[in-house]
């Protein structure tokens, strides 16, 4: 069995960033341009998640998965539209929830986090 690699390790959050396991790269906690519009924060998440993968060689057309949290569910609108502009045709699959995130900007802080699974093929 291959080494289970974790990178981009956050010792006051207790996480991984990053977990690399035989042939899949696990990225949590995609964020950007918190306090800013749904839209902004949404692509802020997508550059997060590109630097990820950019770190351990790979590209956003490597990801298979991902699941998408909202503070509001009906922004899912400006999700597809980020999407469309950012995969080219080649879509992961995709789960969408609502939840209460717990950050200090409230409600007018983050509005949407993703995570997402790649393929080292």
């Amino acid at each position: 069995m291959r080494e289970i690699v974790r990178s981009d390790i956050n010792e006051d959050w207790v996480h991984s960033g990053i977990v690399e396991a035989g042939d899949f790269a696990f990225i949590n906690y995609c964020v950007g341009n918190i306090g800013q519009p749904i839209e902004n924060q949404i692509n802020g998440a997508f550059n997060h998640l590109e630097n990820r993968l950019r770190s351990i060689g790979l590209t956003l057309e490597s990801v298979v998965k991902i699941d998408c949290m909202f503070r509001d569910i009906w922004n899912i609108p400006a999700l597809e539209k980020v999407i469309k502009e950012r995969f080219n045709g080649k879509y992961p699959a995709r789960k969408s929830i609502q939840t209460e995130f717990a950050h200090r900007g409230g409600r007018d802080g983050l509005q949407f986090q993703l995570d997402a699974i790649a393929f080292r093929g």
